[in-house]
């Protein structure tokens, strides 16, 4: 990273990034995700945290190799976020004495609490038979589960984070479905630009695989039932998809304002040139039959980078798995790149750690600036069966290749749609 521009071709401040941070269930890091990732290496497996007979999808790419307890979705966010975040801070050699010299915003699950406190409270209110609403309130209202209340509160893992690494004013808390890893980049991105701050520290976290969940997503039939291998459960834009498979873990990305970054010599990693966000409100989860969100999305995001078609050299796919999404992407993409849509090259990260839902826009994120500074496309693994139906030029092994600029998709449930585009250069 050699460029010394200081403003984009918008005349706005260029926002560099200087520090990356990951955990899946590949693994703790860059190295360990990068190896496992480029070597199409499943993190998808039986789930052991919870009881599993009688469910339809039994499946997950979850973390198994922390040790958090209760293994409850704010601290499973919170201890994967506090892991990706160290690593990004450390890597940009940023803030001392534990204060990070910018904003916290930060992609969380929505919360609530979960059945084995919910159970607790209500044999708590020591009522016989059916338990009312009421009778949990009364339990609530005991204060035996005050240490409870604080945890199942929406901002309380961006509390704890902020506190933890010192961030400068009032934590931003956001969930916009599965797009909202890349929105949390997004607002640290727009708020450098802005003149408000030199720094971001920009967060997406999930721990939410738990039993309420699964049944939930399976109601959706948005979940694959291909439990046996798990590993090959995950197949976006194969003929014989039929859903996505739940994952989790945190990305997170240190950004800068380019001069100021510099000028304390710090190692840029590559700039977000460009973010678009579109939405709908077609349905709560399906996605509008014209792909119109989609694809305005995509524009929005090129246009914000100052950047044509032709400069992007791969597309890190949002790949859910799903019949649906991969159709609506595979559209989405064709309309905005035209024919050469079977020349480009795409791939998934989620056939292999699954869907990190609130995460996945971070994740994916470090995924792309790690494709460009090794130039190497991550696979689309268990890509065997293709769909005539969506002529992509699907990337299933790994391929070494220049990479510059990438687009990282992100399409939410209820039409939330958010891309960036990354590179390692100002355009």
């Amino acid at each position: 990273m050699t460029n010394t521009a200081s403003r984009d071709i918008k005349d706005r401040p260029l926002v560099a990034v200087t520090g990356l941070g990951i955990v899946t269930s590949l693994g703790q890091g860059q190295a360990d995700n990068w190896a496992a990732l480029t070597a199409g290496r499943s993190g998808i497996h039986a789930i052991r945290r919870f009881p599993t007979e009688g469910l339809r999808t039994r499946i997950a790419g979850t973390v198994d190799f922390l040790d958090t307890d209760p293994l409850v979705a704010p601290l499973l966010s919170q201890r994967f976020a506090e892991i990706a975040a160290e690593e990004a801070i450390a890597q940009a050699r940023i803030g001392t004495h534990g204060r990070f010299p910018g904003a916290l915003f930060i992609a969380v699950p929505p919360v609530e609490m979960e059945w084995p406190q919910r159970q607790a409270m209500a044999e708590a209110s020591g009522q016989n038979g059916p338990i009312t609403y009421t009778d949990l309130q009364r339990a609530a209202a005991s204060r035996r589960f005050d240490a409870w209340h604080d945890l199942f509160i929406f901002g309380s893992v961006a509390d704890a984070i902020s506190d933890r690494f010192g961030t400068q004013g009032s934590p931003i808390s956001l969930s916009t479905a599965c797009s909202s890893g890349a929105t949390a980049i997004q607002l640290g991105v727009e708020a450098i630009r802005r003149g408000e701050m030199e720094a971001a520290l920009c967060i997406g976290t999930d721990g939410s695989v738990n039993p309420e969940s699964l049944i939930r997503f399976s109601l959706l039939s948005a979940l694959s039932t291909q439990n046996d291998p798990p590993e090959a459960a995950s197949k976006p834009f194969s003929k014989n998809r039929d859903g996505f498979v739940m994952g989790e873990g945190a990305g997170a990305l240190v950004l800068e304002n380019a001069e100021s970054a510099r000028a304390r010599g710090a190692t840029i990693l590559g700039y977000v040139l460009g973010c678009g966000e579109k939405g709908d409100g077609f349905h709560r989860t399906r996605s509008s039959p014209d792909g119109a969100p989609g694809i305005a999305a995509i524009r929005a995001a090129l246009d914000d980078a100052g950047a044509i078609p032709d400069a992007i050299d791969t597309i890190n796919a949002h790949g859910t798995s799903t019949p649906e999404n991969d159709k609506m992407e595979a559209m989405g993409c064709a309309a905005v790149f035209g024919d050469r849509i079977g020349r480009l090259p795409i791939s998934s990260n989620k056939s292999m750690i699954g869907h990190t839902l609130t995460a996945a826009g971070a994740i994916e994120a470090v995924v792309s600036l790690l494709t460009i500074a090794h130039g190497r496309i991550p696979p689309t693994i268990n890509y065997a069966v293709p769909d005539p139906a969506i002529p992509l030029d699907v990337v299933a092994t790994a391929r070494d290749a220049r990479v510059s600029r990438v687009l990282s998709n992100s399409f939410g449930f209820g039409g939330q749609n958010t891309c960036l585009v990354l590179g390692d250069e100002p355009a």
